[in-house]
């Protein structure tokens, strides 16, 4: 039944896509009298049959949901409790945690949990060297590099006019001036995912738009990074890169890591600073580990699985809505990619499509989408106003507008953490570095946040000045007056004190 399905992914574990960011894990909830719909061929191989089960409005709501597993947020808890041991402290009664992570105690739990081999070659060693950073790029076919490069630039390109957009002002004010600053964080903390595929592009979309910020220090942390991953953080100019995950590289990342000492005192390992702001997805771990650490250092959200609408009518080209909806189903099996439309022949056309599409995946990928197609659906509408508004609803993560006048739809539309106007405009090569940042917000929070960009790196601070005091006393009067009517007197003395 397509209600027990849908909930059971409302309150599964939830793996990040590499290119969501919620703040808020939600599901699609479906209406009671959904009961008694069956899924028709969900999980068939058939290449007839249907596996975008068709929807009405009606029968689609959002439900909010705690993006937090519970049991990862007790195991998050407990590596970071490891990372950073307690001490005796000065007075020699009371125990104290250290300020920053043992780095015999990252690599403990390190080899534990197999970020790190526990001997042989590297088994002491969870921060690469740039000199292996750079012979991983060098390892590339010139193709692979001139990729990658062509990625990092186009990424900086757009990450510096985000930055060039916002500057610092200064206005007038009675007897002085106001105004606002903005500048960079002291150090960044980039995340990117190492399990089921190495994930490159998440480290140029980090990496590069923190330096395009200004940020004097970035850390990269990626678990058993691959060859081209280490490859993007030589090109996208990470400072440290550790090879650990999960909790213990949020943790590593907030608290930074002391130098790791030989015999003699000798530094083998240098520090790592700890981080004002941390980005990126990752799993449960590193989802829990970011809300244990939110507020001793910024984040910029807790993320959760990615997702795709594409709003079509009668005109769109079926093969190609298609790819795209199995493009986004092969992230995770609990990725969801939802048909919009007003017309029910293209719902049909795209659907023969995609059974006949996903059966041609190779391994992984095949299992993986089918099983996140069964969780996916269309909606047919009575019209395009119906279409934005049910777009509007869900504020998908990704959203496509293949229609007759793309451009037209796209304006209308409201929420969503990224568009993509027209056929020709592939979700995909959003996500490989267009430009725009491909970590965006998922499950309906693009309602009123947005993507990863220069300014979760940036501090915009206001400061003003008096320097005649004879100007400001109309301004002195009124915050004596405002301050008495909100009963605070000592507010009223101290303003009273730069009376004339």
């Amino acid at each position: 039944m397509m209600l027990m399905l849908i909930r059971t992914t409302a309150t599964r574990t939830f793996f990040s896509s590499p290119h969501a960011r919620p703040l808020k894990r939600t599901a699609l909830l479906l209406l009671p009298s959904l009961l008694r719909t069956p899924i028709a061929g969900a999980f068939s191989s058939s290449k007839t049959a249907t596996m975008l089960t068709r929807r009405t409005p009606q029968e689609v709501q959002l439900e909010i949901k705690d993006p937090v597993d519970s049991t990862a947020l007790e195991q998050a808890k407990a590596i970071l409790d490891e990372l950073r041991p307690t001490t005796a402290a000065a007075n020699g009664n009371d125990q104290q945690q250290q300020n920053s992570c043992s780095p015999d105690a990252l690599l403990s739990v390190a080899h534990r949990l197999g970020d790190i081999p526990s001997d042989g070659a590297g088994s002491d060693a969870y921060i690469v060297s740039p000199s292996r950073c750079q012979a991983a790029f060098d390892s590339l076919s010139d193709a692979e590099r001139r990729s990658l490069l062509n990625i990092h630039r186009r990424v900086k390109v757009f990450a510096q006019a985000q930055r060039r957009s916002v500057v610092d002002v200064e206005v007038d004010i009675p007897g002085g001036k106001a105004g606002q600053s903005v500048s960079p964080c002291r150090a960044a903390g980039c995340y990117a995912p190492g399990g089921r595929y190495p994930l490159p592009s998440s480290v140029i979309m980090t990496v590069v738009t923190a330096r395009a910020a200004g940020c004097p220090h970035v850390i990269l942390a990626s678990p058993r990074p691959a060859q081209i991953t280490l490859a993007a953080a030589h090109v996208a100019g990470a400072d440290i890169v550790l090879c650990v995950g999960g909790a213990q590289a949020i943790g590593s990342m907030a608290y930074g890591v002391g130098a790791k000492l030989d015999g003699n005192g000798a530094e083998v390992v240098p520090a790592v600073p700890p981080c004002d702001v941390i980005v990126g997805p990752g799993n449960k771990w590193v989802t829990a580990a970011k809300s244990i650490v939110n507020g001793y250092c910024g984040i910029d959200m807790l993320a959760g699985p990615s997702e795709v609408l594409v709003i079509a009518d009668k005109t769109a080209n079926a093969e190609i809505v298609a790819a795209d909806l199995i493009a986004q189903a092969e992230h995770d099996v609990v990725a969801r990619a939802i048909l919009v439309s007003d017309d029910a022949g293209i719902i049909d056309a795209v659907n023969t499509e995609v059974s006949s599409q996903v059966d041609a995946l190779p391994e992984p990928n095949r299992s993986t989408a089918k099983e996140a197609l069964g969780q996916s659906f269309s909606i047919l509408c009575k019209d395009m106003d119906e279409c934005v508004a049910m777009s509007d609803r869900l504020a998908p993560e990704h959203l496509e507008i293949q229609t007759a006048e793309s451009q037209k739809v796209g304006d209308m539309c409201a929420n969503y953490g990224g568009l993509f106007i027209g056929t020709n405009c592939a979700e995909v090569l959003g996500d490989y570095g267009a430009g725009p940042n491909h970590t965006l917000p998922t499950g309906g929070t693009g309602r009123y946040t947005g993507g990863l960009s220069v300014f979760n790196f940036l501090r915009i601070r206001t400061w003003m000045r008096i320097d005649e005091r004879e100007s400001c006393q109309e301004m002195v009067e009124d915050s004596v007056r405002m301050a008495r009517l909100e009963g605070l007197e000592g507010h009223a003395r101290a303003a009273e004190k730069r009376r004339v």
